[in-house]
């Protein structure tokens, strides 16, 4: 387990207040945005290359308290080939989600969205595009790690826990590319 995992709520300690999350959301994402401008055109434009569907795909998601958004994506079907394969290994089909970030749908961190939940607990935050079982092992755990592991979150994120899980993503993506 994770580093992260060291952390839990003691009673009366609150979670990270949702105005200092919002603002890293809002900074993270735009500068983000602002560093990935290039590589997000050049990705836009490989898939249109493939000119066999739309480059981006809007799915159907629950937000915080179960408000429904859909999120954005690079198309990373059968049409897009290669490039959506290497897209969907690296984990950048979801880097058009920091546009959800950006409209107050989605969170740099949380859990991870969903069409439909059978997890309520999951509507007290909004999703995110990481969290703490993208960081732990990706893929790679069970259906119900992956659900400890977002209860875990709900029940006990604060801003240090989000920073921790930020910065362990491009490790976490790089080592799910290579494996």
């Amino acid at each position: 387990m994770p580093l992260l995992l060291s952390h839990t709520a003691r009673p009366g300690q609150r979670p990270a207040r949702p105005p200092a999350k919002r603002v890293l959301d809002l900074v993270g994402a735009v500068a983000l945005l602002a560093l990935c401008a290039a590589p997000l055109a050049l990705i836009a434009a490989l898939l249109y290359a493939t000119r066999t569907a739309p480059v981006l795909v809007r799915e159907p998601a629950a937000g915080l308290a179960g408000r429904p958004f859909r999120t954005w994506r690079f198309r990373t079907d059968d049409g897009a080939g290669r490039i959506g394969a290497a897209l969907d290994r690296c984990a950048l089909d979801c880097l058009p989600q920091l546009l959800n970030v950006v409209r107050g749908e989605m969170s740099l961190v949380g859990p991870r969205p969903e069409a439909r939940t059978d997890r309520p607990e999951r509507l007290l935050v909004r999703p995110g595009m990481t969290g703490l079982w993208q960081v732990s092992a990706r893929s790679d755990l069970p259906w119900e790690e992956m659900t400890l592991l977002d209860r875990h979150y709900v029940e006990n994120h604060w801003l240090g826990m989000d920073l921790a899980i930020l910065a362990q993503t491009p490790r976490a993506a790089y080592r799910q590319r290579v494996a």
